[in-house]
């Protein structure tokens, strides 16, 4: 984990209230949180400790209630509305995209049946849609950066791949087999919303407010200082040349990301309940946004 503060332009910040911030070490989240990070935004005397980890492992902390702020995955906010409430900005949402299904060769639909699939954790919006796509088969969970290695070594048969691997697997001659956000928005006609931010709801109406507007701040900045944002953001692209970091930035770093706006919003909610209808999982949902 790496922990930075973030003091903003107001110099009481030191000594304000601290909030734990957590999101991927990944160069679209660090995109996103640019402004915040590297004190752009004006924090009006809160101090943002950013901690990075991968997402399986907040989805597991935030369903601890440990962090006031940070990134989940959709699939696993539906465990999380008794304590957390979705922030209407930074989301990752992929608008007939998304996390790719890939093997060793090529394979239709109906070979993904009962096969062995490396997945980036069970409660990953990718491993949710795959489920939907296709109910049977083994999961065997993997780091998400190892995924494309274990389906070349042989230690599963296909691997469903999040993050800069999308765009990567082709270098390392896999093949595609599905990519589950062109797939959803064929079934539904709405974008894939992968990734939100959420905040504790024990916070109280003022201070959410006021996160919220800063990290949308944040949010803001880096797509208007794009180059300068991208320059942050490249410390995490894992070896991505800047052109294919530029692009995955942009696939999930956008006027989406903003505001999920009515269909982002509708999205969601179709997404959660088909994974209720599935009995993917237990129970209704209720789904709150922190407006």
């Amino acid at each position: 984990m790496i922990a930075t503060a973030s003091r903003g332009t107001d110099t009481g910040t030191a000594t304000g209230q601290v909030i734990h911030l957590a999101h991927s070490p990944d160069s679209d989240d660090a995109f996103m949180f640019y402004g915040l990070a590297q004190g752009k935004v004006d924090t009006e005397g809160l101090r943002y400790i950013h901690e990075l980890q991968d997402i399986e492992t907040l989805n597991q902390r935030a369903r601890r209630a440990e962090l006031e702020v940070t990134a989940v995955s959709i699939h696993a906010y539906a465990y999380l509305t008794d304590r957390y409430a979705l922030l209407p900005h930074g989301a990752s949402i992929g608008d007939r995209y998304g996390p790719r299904l890939v093997a060793r060769e090529p394979l239709s639909r109906a070979d993904v049946r009962g096969r062995r699939i490396a997945i980036p954790g069970p409660l990953t919006t990718a491993y949710l849609a795959l489920r939907l796509y296709e109910p049977d088969f083994i999961a065997v969970p993997t780091p998400f950066d190892q995924i494309e290695a274990a389906v070349l070594a042989g230690d599963a048969e296909l691997g469903l791949l999040i993050h800069e691997g999308q765009l990567t697997y082709a270098d390392e001659g896999l093949h595609l087999v599905a990519d589950m956000g062109a797939w959803w928005y064929e079934e539904t006609g709405l974008p894939l919303p992968l990734g939100g931010n959420v905040i504790r709801k024990d916070l109280g109406p003022a201070l959410i407010a006021k996160v919220s507007r800063q990290l949308k701040e944040s949010i803001a900045y880096g797509l208007a200082h794009r180059e300068a944002a991208l320059d942050h953001a490249m410390q995490y692209a894992r070896g991505l040349a800047r052109r294919k970091a530029d692009t995955f930035v942009g696939m999930y770093v956008n006027e989406w990301t903003l505001d999920y706006g009515d269909r982002g919003r509708a999205a969601v909610r179709e997404l959660i309940g088909r994974g209720v209808s599935s009995g993917m999982i237990p129970g209704p949902v209720t789904i709150e946004f922190a407006d």
